[in-house]
């Protein structure tokens, strides 16, 4: 077939070619289907491939990745903390034996309870680490304010996770670590008492202060974690991954800027210019060229 095609179109002057691969496997025809039917609505595989094969600047490096390793490391504490919930219980009398109980007695259980504890503390040092990045490359700069503003937001969303998480173990160790966390947050100046008394659950530490910590810890900071990495993935792919310092065309635009700053700096002001010190009257001085 592929033959008879070129030879009809060495008659005709142009050589094409076909190629009949058959039909296609069931189970594939009905992944395409499904994918064309939402491409159709939703546009969704076009919104992926420009997110997945965007342009990216000349000079990133893996210094780039830690954002993304922080997003994975959250997903594994949601998966491995979505197992723990399904045998835990927030009650004072009964928390520490289940954790005592996933540790030993559960299949797997001190596999994933180590992966979410150790998770925990991969998760803040990671985060750190990409803020410290992006403070040295400049990436927090004009037009990338609101990206930085809302990393900050994951990073202290990311500690109060690590601290609702701490107590929930319900030994000596993490009470009276919650307790001294919790009395120097309430310190504070203006918010610092009603913080305080909003994971206390009260005044005082009591029986609900568990329940209090385990309904933040499990469903409002990962609901706001969620929000803000959505928020700032949009702000990324909006403006773009910032260029490293040594790369060429931001040392270009870098001496631009401060060319057009330091200009500024030396117009003087309201737009006035400076009487020239031969003349002062501009009339008289044109009077006297003329003469000339």
């Amino acid at each position: 077939m592929v033959g008879a095609a070129r030879a009809r179109g060495g008659q005709g002057g142009a050589v094409t070619t076909t190629k009949d691969i058959g039909p296609k496997n069931p189970a594939v025809q009905a992944i395409d289907d499904v994918a064309q039917y939402v491409e159709e609505r939703a546009g969704l595989l076009t919104g992926m491939r420009w997110f997945l094969f965007r342009n990216i600047p000349k000079g990133t490096s893996w210094f780039q990745t830690l954002g993304f390793a922080a997003m994975a490391i959250f997903g594994l504490q949601a998966v491995t903390g979505i197992f723990l919930a399904m045998y835990y219980k927030p009650d004072p009398a009964t928390a520490y034996q289940a954790i005592h109980s996933i540790t030993n007695d559960i299949t797997w259980g001190s596999v994933v309870r180590s992966m979410h504890r150790w998770g925990a503390s991969a998760m803040i040092v990671v985060v750190f680490l990409h803020m410290a990045r992006v403070f040295f490359f400049g990436a927090y700069k004009y037009p990338r304010e609101l990206t930085w503003l809302t990393g900050s937001v994951l990073l202290i969303l990311t500690m109060f996770m690590g601290l609702t998480g701490y107590l929930l173990v319900w030994d000596q160790k993490a009470y009276w670590a919650t307790v001294v966390a919790v009395n120097i947050t309430s310190s504070a100046p203006i918010l610092g008492p009603y913080i305080g008394d909003i994971l206390r659950a009260g005044p005082e530490f009591s029986t609900n202060t568990l329940s209090r910590f385990y309904s933040i810890h499990m469903l409002l900071i990962p609901g706001g974690i969620a929000t803000f990495i959505g928020i700032h993935l949009f702000l990324v792919t909006k403006l773009g991954i910032a260029e490293p310092p040594w790369a060429q065309r931001r040392a270009k635009v870098v001496r631009e800027e401060d060319e057009r700053r330091r200009a500024a700096r030396e117009r003087a002001p309201y737009g006035r210019t400076p009487v020239p010190a031969t003349d002062p009257d501009p009339v008289r001085a044109a009077r006297s060229e003329g003469a000339a």
